[in-house]
């Protein structure tokens, strides 16, 4: 069983053919295993990540900007 997938530190690769992007991750099992994997993107969800990561980005730096006041 899965336990959580976390994304690599490496590039991920768009191929312009099938409009798809690949980020490469890392699967890791309750056991304790791990697999490398590709998360597929189309275009839509590429966009809505960037979207979702931005926000998420504002709430950090909002949130250190609190404390350190």
């Amino acid at each position: 069983m899965i336990s959580h997938i976390t994304i690599d530190r490496r590039d991920l690769t768009y191929d312009p053919r099938a409009q798809q992007a690949a980020l490469p991750v890392t699967v890791h099992h309750r056991e304790g295993d791990t697999e490398p994997s590709l998360l597929v993107m189309d275009p839509g969800q590429v966009e809505l990540y960037a979207i979702q990561l931005e926000r998420a980005i504002a709430k950090r730096k909002a949130a250190q900007e609190g404390a350190a006041r």
